[in-house]
């Protein structure tokens, strides 16, 4: 054996490694002997048997390929002929040992003598099952969530409708229909968390419940997951009590309390009872408005139950019953109990905020979430620094006097974490305004207060109010 022979063998062994720390096979077909030669990798991904077998033309090959991909197989022959005989392919293949049906790779180049002819195709095969699942799986994903977008955009649309009908001011309208809207999105936020599985009443009850008033309110009852169309439809029913509460009910005064318990029920479903104790004396409505109508026609109907409200002169009393339908298995993944941080589901008797004089900076990637908050604290009497639409432009702006910030916490595929933390190091306080449902609080681990979107721009110049009052208090 010469030197030549000794370097000849060792590069074959580093190449024969590379191909199996690839996952990939080899072949090689001799186009003048019309033979096809089958490397053991290649025998292994396939299923086809190891060594030679008789190939005179690329049709020998076809049993091999699944009769649905043949005909995007022949016409990829047919368009990459000019390409200099180089040959990939992805195709189905029924194995012939087991009968299991795997995607595979191809690749080839040709080699061809100095008349042209084709000599022979030297390739690999390469297993892509895994990869052709996971691109099936998130086309399917994408699909559902395609679905799911469209189901809440036509619900937001009929809550938009629905509200506008039977409000008389513009001022309640988006008092009405933020609040409809931030009861949704705290439960989509909790399905998300529990990858749509479902949903628990506790956490809905604290979502809704948690920052109304510390103190006044309290729930219990068995551990119970719901569907996601139960648990959207049960946090709408939430916010509505909630709404009326603090507005006419139990919640309007500081001696009023809510209690909201729920129990299983024999037939696999619950009742839900909201108990109003200490407020006001309590009358029939002289008239139905939508909150009415959404929590006993709809709210009823989407927990495959019914819904009944009780105007006792002690307190309003309302009991929701569910099916079987309705309730869910417990998820594998339970997100915690979410964390209220502001008062933000219904909007209370308090006064505009007054921001006048203060200098705030916004940063927000979403043009016309910016645009609201510069319009909502400019009326509060904010000079807005702003808005930031990029990370590089927030960054840009922390050289001016500053005296409070309202941060999204994701710009662009970017996190906010560098101007938080430039701010955190001037002593200058903000608000995390995002649609992140992080539980354990802030992004970033940061002392900030935190709004979930979609919010009423009203909640943030509140925030922002506060955290001012409490920075210069």
């Amino acid at each position: 054996m010469t030197l030549g022979d000794l370097g000849h063998s060792e590069e074959h062994r580093r190449l024969e490694r590379a191909l199996e720390v690839a996952g990939l096979g080899e072949f090689e077909w001799d186009r003048s002997r019309g033979q096809f030669v089958v490397s053991a990798r290649m025998a292994a991904i396939t299923g086809l048997p190891a060594g030679p077998m008789p190939a005179d033309s690329i049709r020998t090959l076809e049993p091999f390929i699944h009769p649905d991909d043949l005909a995007e197989f022949r016409a990829g022959v047919v368009s990459q002929r000019p390409a200099g005989g180089v040959y990939e392919f992805e195709f189905r293949q029924v194995r012939p040992d087991d009968g299991r049906v795997v995607w595979l790779r191809v690749a080839g180049v040709m080699t061809r003598n100095a008349e042209g002819r084709p000599l022979n195709i030297t390739g690999i095969v390469e297993d892509v099952t895994a990869r052709k699942l996971e691109e099936d799986q998130r086309q399917t994903l994408m699909a559902e969530l395609d679905h799911r977008v469209k189901n809440v955009l036509a619900t937001v649309q009929a809550l938009a409708v629905q509200t506008a009908k039977r409000t008389t001011s513009l001022e309640a309208f988006l008092q009405n229909f933020g609040g409809r809207l931030k009861a949704m999105g705290s439960a989509n936020e909790l399905l998300t968390a529990a990858r749509w599985r479902g949903a628990a009443i506790d956490h809905l009850a604290a979502a809704e419940l948690g920052a109304l008033a510390p103190g006044q309110t309290g729930w219990e009852g068995p551990e119970l997951f719901l569907t996601p169309r139960a648990a959207n439809a049960l946090a709408l029913g939430l916010h509505e009590l909630a709404a009326n509460a603090v507005k006419f009910g139990a919640l309007s005064v500081d001696t009023g309390r809510v209690n909201l318990r729920w129990v299983r029920l024999a037939d696999g479903g619950f009742e839900l009872t909201w108990t109003e104790s200490g407020g006001p004396t309590v009358s029939p409505p002289a008239r139905r408005g939508f909150g009415s109508t959404l929590l006993e026609q709809v709210t009823g109907r989407e927990l495959n139950g019914e819904t009944g409200i009780d105007y006792r002169p002690s307190g309003v009393v309302a009991r929701l019953r569910a099916g079987a339908a309705a309730v869910a298995p417990r998820p594998e993944t339970v997100p915690e109990a979410p964390v209220a941080r502001i008062a933000e589901t219904v909007a209370t008797s308090a006064g505009p905020a007054n921001l006048r004089g203060a200098r705030v900076l916004i940063v927000e990637d979403a043009v016309l979430l910016a645009m609201e908050l510069e319009t909502g604290l400019s009326d509060a009497g904010a000079e807005v620094i702003g808005p930031a639409y990029e990370l590089e432009e927030a960054l840009a702006l922390l050289d001016q006097p500053i005296d409070a910030a309202v941060l999204d916490a994701n710009l662009n595929g970017h996190s906010v974490t560098p101007v938080a933390e430039a701010l955190a190091a001037r002593g200058v306080p903000f608000v995390f305004a995002t649609g992140y449902g992080e539980a354990a609080g802030a992004p970033g681990g940061f002392e900030a207060p935190v709004i979930r979107k979609p919010y009423d721009v009203t909640q943030v110049a509140a925030a922002v109010a506060e955290l001012l009052q409490a920075h210069t208090g």
